[in-house]
């Protein structure tokens, strides 16, 4: 039996040693670098819009580049006016009053993600993390040095947990509860009345609730957005949003998210960017600052492709034999099954596991998709129905056509 390797010559250490890389840029990574070798390859891995940042938004940044004011450092939690004003979106957009100096400005969402647990926890704290999960919530908690507690829930819920399996997993060292609606990966959407029950629930035991609000915008059909403090007044103390510009408003690349929380939380994640990284591209910042100042005709504009995208590409999966697709009902994902392929022979090979299916797709008809593996349940496949309608059709066919030749 070999040791572990001591920390004296351990080159990298074991904390960011054991951090994963992310499996949706890293599908997404491949499928651009074929496609730049000249591979016909369609991605349905990134969670990416393929509208262009509005026009508004970015006149906004050009006029930011040219004013001095602007090439110099600034509030280590944002522009004062940016955060003034992402307090009055969240009173517009859900209901939910709070004042600006309970507002931090990040380096997009994944950096407020991080922050907001590295400001709450404490080692061996445990977060409660909904299953199916977007990738990087566990490796964040554990870089805060939190333990994430996976509960579980499949596509004969809507990928949607209950109030019994968080309790099933509550212990003495349950600090934080995760609440994600609408879902990455799955676009499942929580009724009003079901997200009231586990507000509830975690305000009775005296949990933090993290809830990442940035799909909001995107709900289709009867489905509807709802803010967890405004449902639940009682969490507002212990409540931590965490939200940002990049799905809304089509600018995943200009990196501008957001934590909203109380004072002492806010205070406390502040300190440490100020550390970390300092301020947010002022210019971002002021891009972001017209993007949330506007209207919402643009995210309406976007919403009616996703959810027309939706309706083909849920319809197209549940053709396939052996695939199940519950429709999603919020984001731009879909989530199928695809547990009864896994084992049966596709062009003389076996996948033993998601991962290896989405492998055998990418290798045999060059389309990218996700394994479910990546968020946490093996069995699944993730599409983002966020391209365009041409490119989706055809990826989809491409996979139908494969997996039609499945047999046992």
């Amino acid at each position: 039996m070999t040791s572990a390797t001591p920390s004296s010559e351990r080159r990298v250490s074991a904390r960011i040693g054991a951090i994963s890389e992310s499996a949706t840029l890293a599908v997404d990574a491949k499928a651009k670098a074929l496609k730049a070798a000249g591979r016909p390859v369609i991605g349905f891995g990134a969670g990416e819009p393929d509208f262009p940042t509005p026009d508004y938004i970015v006149e906004a940044a050009v006029e930011a580049c040219r004013n001095p004011k602007y090439h110099r450092y600034t509030p280590a939690g944002g522009l004062p006016e940016l955060k003034a004003a992402i307090a009055a979106k969240t009173l517009r957009d859900s209901g939910y009053e709070v004042e600006a100096s309970q507002v931090l400005v990040t380096n997009g969402g994944k950096q407020a993600i991080y922050e907001a647990f590295a400001a709450v926890l404490d080692p061996g704290d445990e977060v409660i993390v909904p299953a199916p999960y977007w990738t990087t919530y566990p490796e964040s908690i554990r870089l805060a040095g939190g333990v994430p507690v996976e509960v579980v829930a499949d596509e004969t819920t809507g990928y949607r947990v209950s109030v019994e399996q968080l309790e099933a997993a509550r212990t003495e060292r349950t600090k934080v509860v995760l609440f994600v609606s609408p879902s990455n990966p799955t676009g499942s959407v929580y009724s009003e009345a079901d997200a009231k029950a586990i507000g509830e629930w975690a305000a009775e035991h005296g949990l933090w609730v993290l809830t990442d609000e940035i799909y909001e915008h995107l709900v289709y059909g009867d489905a509807k957005f709802t803010s967890l403090p405004v449902l639940v007044p009682a969490l507002r103390d212990k409540c931590i949003i965490v939200n940002g510009v990049a799905k809304t408003y089509a600018m995943t690349g200009w990196r501008v998210g957001w934590v909203i929380a109380p004072q002492d939380v806010i205070k406390a994640a502040t300190n440490l960017q100020s550390h970390a990284t300092s301020n947010v591209s002022n210019v971002a910042q002021v891009a972001a600052l017209a993007a949330v100042s506007g209207n919402l005709d643009a995210v309406a504009e976007m919403r009616k492709a996703f959810d027309r995208r939706r309706q083909t590409m849920v319809k197209m999966l549940n053709e396939i034999d052996g695939v199940f697709c519950p429709t999603p009902e919020g984001a731009f994902y879909a989530y199928p099954s695809v547990k009864e392929l896994i084992g049966k022979e596709i062009r003389g090979k076996r996948p033993q596991s998601s991962v290896e299916l989405a492998a055998l797709i990418l290798d045999e008809v060059e389309v990218a998709v996700v394994p479910g593996e990546a968020f946490g349940t093996p069995g699944y496949l993730r599409l983002s129905y966020a391209l365009g309608d041409e490119d989706l059709v055809e990826g989809v066919s491409r996979i139908q056509k494969l997996l039609a030749e499945a047999k046992a």
